[in-house]
């Protein structure tokens, strides 16, 4: 199957279950910025299901995301991240910046948030094999735009144990300045997702730089020492 067969076949299913009321609230949602069909997370998966399966080859994949990134609607872009989610073993470092691509396409959080899920797990794998792609993250973490470098930021949630955390520090810090408001919740979610796994080592790293981070980094990054 080709990558415009299966994106006509995903713009079928879609449509057909478009809910304008519900349209209206998810762009609202979104600050007016974007236009919806309406559907809901535990549909458009279910409907993703129904989707034939495609060959597990990159440049196919990343093909058919391309496509449903130039839809209109926001909701075939989710499809396009739970697709890649789906076949993140398949890439590797060379993929990378076809991600970056992607994600700084008319970028808001929950795009860029889902694209940085599979960012992450690239990057582990790969990190895992002894390759060199967490040094791809070190550019990120640098670029002009923010939500790279919030991409950046947050690749690592839910790595656990598993977690960098010479990289994660350095990261924080390398941000901490920063006023944009994406950019501090970010550096706060990182390190809130591995307090779940070493609330020590958080609990420390905020006593010794905790002032140099907004108070809502803060409050993010500690919100689950409480429960440790």
């Amino acid at each position: 199957m080709s990558a415009t067969q299966y994106v006509a076949l995903a713009s079928r299913a879609l449509r057909a279950q478009a809910d304008p009321q519900r349209a209206l609230e998810m762009k609202a949602y979104l600050r007016g910025q974007f236009e919806f069909l309406g559907i809901q997370t535990p549909t458009r998966r279910l409907i993703c299901k129904s989707l034939p399966k495609l060959a597990p080859e990159p440049a196919l994949l990343l093909e058919v995301a391309q496509l449903l990134w130039q839809q209109r609607e926001r909701e075939y872009r989710y499809v396009a991240c739970d697709l890649l989610a789906r076949h993140a073993k398949v890439f590797g470092t060379g993929n990378l910046p076809a991600f970056k691509q992607l994600l700084q396409q008319d970028a808001w959080w929950e795009t860029v948030d889902g694209l940085s899920g599979v960012v992450g797990d690239i990057v582990l794998k790969e990190k895992l094999q002894g390759q060199p792609a967490p040094s791809v993250m070190d550019a990120w973490l640098l670029d002009e735009d923010f939500w790279v470098r919030r991409s950046a930021m947050i690749h690592q949630l839910g790595w656990r144990l598993q977690t960098d955390t010479e990289r994660l520090t350095h990261y924080a810090l390398t941000l901490a300045s920063e006023s944009e408001f994406f950019i501090r919740k970010a550096i706060g979610w990182a390190f809130r997702d591995y307090a779940k796994w070493h609330p020590e080592f958080v609990r420390q790293f905020m006593r010794e730089h905790g002032a140099r981070f907004s108070n809502l980094t803060v409050r993010e990054a500690t919100k689950n020492l409480s429960k440790a």
